[in-house]
């Protein structure tokens, strides 16, 4: 029982996973598509390369990737690129070795979040996205 209590609704569980899995991502691209400015301002001061197009990269990612996510359109290659691109901002974003307490206690946590909802990106593009999706697979 304990390997089959949820697989009558295997299905229904992953759109609830990518829908949760996601909706840190669209919100925060959508403050990105809202404040595009704000947010080239943010990558300026974080001493991000073309600041511009860094906040272009990180709108498309959380918001377009992520929705396409949502409705199951091509989540296996998406999921593994979104791995890739949060354990990227991870590194640039959260970098928890250079910093004293307390700030370093809180950017620890956000590097680990981002390493975990890593590892949650990676499982779906093994699973993919199931019959509730685009895909359909």
């Amino acid at each position: 029982m304990r390997y089959t209590f949820l697989e009558g609704n295997k299905d229904g569980c992953i759109l609830i996973a990518r829908i949760l899995l996601m909706m840190l991502y669209v919100i925060f691209g959508w403050n990105k598509v809202v404040g595009f400015s704000g947010t080239v301002a943010y990558m300026a001061t974080v001493g991000v390369p073309l600041p511009v197009v860094t906040a272009g990269i990180a709108l498309f990612m959380e918001f377009v990737v992520g929705l396409a996510i949502v409705v199951g359109f091509y989540t296996r290659p998406l999921a593994l690129l979104l791995a890739i691109y949060t354990v990227g901002a991870a590194v640039i974003g959260h970098q928890f070795w250079n910093m004293v307490d307390p700030d370093r206690a809180a950017s620890m946590i956000n590097f680990y979040k981002n390493v975990s909802i890593a590892g949650g990106l990676l499982l779906l593009c093994i699973t993919g996205p199931g019959s509730y999706s685009i895909d359909k697979r």
